[in-house]
């Protein structure tokens, strides 16, 4: 069932779900946050790396190549993150929302909260999908009288 869900999600916990990504190597964010677990919603603290799209989250911060990710989301599946304090009311708090979900984080400082969400909106803005020159339809070649 989880796995499942997961699928209908985009969002994964596999090992390999990284599509060919280097998480390990010159991340464009990478930091610790606590985040709330998504079944049994205890606060967790994991390292995170943001890449090509993509957050990745670890249990420790010595990030190899051989690295497990606890879980990945793929940030074009991602429409909003925003601060979040009034919502949890916990300081340095944000989410990240996808259609189906609302995922809660906590940062260590405020700075660090708005480093995430900037780092965090710039990849949803660069990796959302967005009209190519193909895909406009040129009306007026298809109505010459």
């Amino acid at each position: 069932m989880a796995s499942l869900w997961r699928a209908a999600t985009g969002l994964t916990d596999k090992a390999d779900d990284h599509d060919g990504v280097e998480f390990w190597s010159n991340p464009e964010r990478a930091g610790w946050l606590t985040k709330q677990g998504e079944y049994i919603k205890t606060w967790r603290r994991r390292w995170f790396v943001l890449k090509q799209g993509k957050l990745f989250w670890f249990k420790d911060s010595a990030v190899t190549r051989a690295s497990r990710t606890r879980g990945v989301i793929p940030v074009a599946t991602c429409l909003t993150v925003k601060g979040a304090e009034d919502v949890l009311n916990k300081q340095y708090a944000f989410e990240l929302s996808t259609r189906s979900e609302t995922m809660y984080f906590i940062a260590d400082s405020e700075k660090e909260k708005e480093d995430w969400i900037n780092s965090i909106g710039r990849s949803i803005v660069q990796h959302s999908r967005s009209v190519t020159d193909s895909e406009v339809v040129d009306y007026d070649s298809n109505n010459k009288n």
